[in-house]
């Protein structure tokens, strides 16, 4: 299993460029893209993402040489590396959307008098000679309104075609081109053709291009709002850090500090770098990191994490991690991974895509034969229209937006929520688990133990007994001092001056204060100093059957106290473990603790099944175990010594405070500790499915109805022929509606 999660550790590594992909129209590009870039040698894998018009090339592969290959197919690229990359990207998208907006305008503009001159009767009848000099001018400037609003249609559709495939490109240039080409011909054959079919159709393939256009423009809109998520997190970064190098304070550019380099943060500023305190104090807001709103208050010696927001004090920190190691560079690429990663119902649906553009120029060609052979006078009018109509309709654009747009909102959601999915797979299963494994240290208890009760015989008091017990402690490096001392500093009390401190290993300490002999440990301790314990043995007892760990504190031989200490349950532990239940899954705990203590901490949590007493290497045969029963598990741990079982589960939560080694674990890292992100994030991706399912039912059912009724199915029944103005609304605003449809997640309530 250690195995497994090394070659999982090395496929991460993975040298990979990420590419804005220029030129992506339609879910055929997808195939189209990834065949060619896959033709590069160095190579290894290829991930393209239509939704956000991205590739993410895994390999060795020059840059250079990457832009040959897709320039001669039809498109091109840019690496996305930085801050500034990313700001060049909105530029382009911004300056497309409005570009889109102009074209769609313009040939709105000439398109919809054309429309209203055919019906009202406007323009001279085509076969007269008034007529044939009107029509011939009206067949100029449609030409040239084309060749601006839709000549990157034409031009598409050609170097996809060079390339051996086919897309969106095609369909419209096909559809336009035949429209403008008909019509044309109408103009100089009129007197040869039956009456009937001499109707132009210079209206239908000038505002074809303008509903198509402008679908593209508010497609471009909507998916720069889809993938805002890793804008905000980019932009969290600040661009300059203040650094002190010899005695002095500067501002340098980010890129240019160092590890181990002294930099100041001043109130109200964004923390540059990874690293620790060396001075000062300060409350910090790490709502982007945890998704808590509480700040956190940090001392010297604390970790700072980059993008997260200095409240109140000034601080000297000293850089530990820098420019890709950090924690946020470190969420900033697994969200990308995230929203570039497909499932599999996102990978059949780019195979589908694939074949789909061909078989619709099949299915208009065999409309045009079959009206022209059988259909009614004029049998060549209705064989143009209806074939037409079938290329405009029948786009794919929509069914290769259904499942990335959804995927790419629902990460971006969840990681506002501090909840980082590392990829489609996860949030795709996480709403199917029937079993979550909870570890049981740091996962459903707090990892730190706390004191939880003080007891003091007749004569003594509370603080007394937590006085003589901390003093004495202060010198020990066992972990159940650390609680010792904190509930000591908690409640303010002073320590004393203690003396020939000893540590007993496994028993406990002794030491003196003024002349009094002072032991503090457990049973074993006081039965080896001949000490009984008789009168508070059922005590001990108790505080031992709810897993927690009582020490006794004796002065000159006598019992004057008893100091309980435990990991206490988070203070959300149980209410998740409750949603978890609410949403029909059975919850496991299982632990390298003793049995009685995991059982106390099941009991107080809710747990449904406890396994206790489980070496690392063996929690993930556990959840294998379930496996082959037939659950679907999830494995929620603290992403290192979990590793084997959070790599066995269908999906694995890495409970972690943002550390690297957390983040590089699960398939789903829970930024904040709280258990209660797990019900969350099965919430989220049931929600993602449902929506992906929405897009992909609409996306489907449009295009098998469309098409049909697009070749005329309807027509000997009912008379219905679809108009082509209609069919590129209709295609146009499929596309709006699924990524309209995507966005809801944005404001779901998890």
């Amino acid at each position: 299993m250690a195995a497994a999660v090394d070659q999982s550790a090395q496929a991460q590594e993975e040298p990979s460029i990420r590419l804005s992909i220029i030129g992506m129209r339609c879910a055929g590009c997808v195939k189209t893209v990834e065949n060619a870039l896959k033709r590069v040698a160095g190579v290894k894998a290829v991930n393209v993402n239509f939704a956000d018009h991205t590739a993410v090339v895994e390999g060795t592969a020059d840059l250079e040489q990457l832009r040959e290959v897709l320039q001669e197919v039809g498109y091109d690229a840019a690496a996305m590396e930085s801050f500034e990359d990313l700001e060049a990207q909105e530029r382009l998208e911004e300056e497309r959307y409005r570009s889109l907006l102009t074209k769609s305008a313009l040939a709105a503009a000439w398109g919809v008098p054309l429309m209203l001159g055919e019906w009202f009767g406007i323009w001279p009848r085509i076969g007269t000679p008034e007529g044939s000099d009107v029509w011939a001018v009206i067949a100029l400037i449609t030409f040239l309104v084309m060749y601006y609003a839709g000549g990157h249609f034409f031009s598409g559709a050609l170097k996809s075609l060079r390339g051996g495939a086919a897309n969106m490109d095609t369909l419209i240039a096909l559809g336009t081109g035949a429209a403008w080409l008909y019509s044309t011909i109408v103009i100089d054959f009129a007197e040869v053709l039956p009456h009937e079919a001499t109707h132009p159709y210079f209206e239908a393939a000038v505002i074809i291009i303008a509903f198509v256009t402008l679908g593209g423009a508010l497609e471009t809109r909507a998916r720069g709002k889809a993938s805002a998520a890793i804008r905000r997190l980019i932009g969290l970064q600040p661009r300059t850090a203040r650094v002190v190098r010899n005695g002095r304070e500067m501002d340098i550019p980010i890129e240019q500090v160092g590890i181990g380099e002294i930099l100041r943060v001043r109130p109200g500023e964004k923390i540059p770098v990874d690293g620790i305190i060396v001075e000062g104090h300060s409350s910090v807001d790490e709502s982007m990191l945890t998704g808590e709103s509480i700040p956190v208050e940090k001392t010297k010696g604390a970790e700072v994490i980059a993008g997260t927001v200095n409240l109140m004090g000034s601080f000297l920190m000293r850089a530990t991690r820098i420019g890709r190691d950090t924690v946020l560079a470190h969420i900033i690429e697994s969200v990308r991974r995230a929203q570039s990663s497909k499932p599999e119902i996102g990978r059949l649906v780019d195979q589908v895509a694939a074949v789909f553009v061909p078989a619709v120029v099949a299915i208009a060609a065999f409309s045009f034969l079959l009206w022209w052979a059988i259909g009614p006078d004029p049998a060549l009018g209705y064989a143009f229209v209806t074939s037409m109509t079938v290329l405009v309709i029948a786009c794919p654009c929509a069914l290769g937006l259904a499942t990335p747009i959804s995927i790419m909102v629902a990460v971006g959601r969840a990681a506002q929520s501090g909840i980082l999915i590392r990829n489609g797979e996860a949030l795709q299963s996480a709403g199917r688990l029937t079993t979550v494994v909870l570890d049981k240290t740091g996962t459903v208890t707090a990892g730190k133990p706390k004191v939880t009760a003080v007891e003091a015989q007749p004569g003594w008091t509370e603080d007394q007994v937590l006085q003589f017990a901390a003093s004495v402690e202060a010198n020990s490096e066992h972990p159940l001092a650390g609680a010792v001392l904190s509930e000591a500093q908690a409640r303010e009390q002073k320590l004393l001056p203690v003396t020939g401190f000893k540590a007993i290993a496994g028993k406990g300490v002794r030491a003196e204060y003024n002349g009094q002999r002072i032991l503090f440990g457990n049973l074993a301790l006081l039965e080896a100093e001949g000490i009984g314990v008789g009168p508070i043995s059922q005590r001990l007892d108790a505080y031992a059957g709810q897993g927690q760990t009582p020490m006794v504190l004796a002065v000159d031989g006598k019992i004057v106290g008893v100091l309980v200490v435990a990991d206490t349950i988070k203070p959300d532990s149980k209410q998740a473990i409750h949603e978890l239940k609410a949403l029909g899954v059975k919850v496991w705990m299982v632990t390298g603790d003793n049995e009685k203590t995991a059982r106390a901490i099941a009991l107080q949590a809710g747990v449904d099944e406890v396994r206790a007493q489980v070496l690392p290497e063996d929690k993930a045969q556990v959840v294998r175990e379930l496996q082959a029963r037939g659950e679907i598990v999830g494995m929620v741990g603290d992403g290192i010594n979990d590793a084997p079982a959070l790599a066995q589960a269908n999906v694995g939560f890495a409970v972690g405070t943002g550390t690297d080694i957390a983040i590089e674990t699960g398939d789903v890292v829970i930024m904040h500790g709280s258990l209660l992100k797990v019900p969350e994030a099965m919430r989220l991706s049931q929600a993602t499915v449902r929506n992906i399912k929405q897009n992909l039912l609409g996306a489907f059912i449009y295009n098998v109805l469309a098409i049909p009724v697009a070749a005329g199915l309807l027509y000997p029944l009912f008379g219905i022929l679809l108009n082509p103005v209609i069919a590129g609304a209709a295609m146009a605003m499929s596309s709006v509606t699924v990524v309209t449809n995507a966005n809801r997640l944005r404001y779901m309530k998890l």
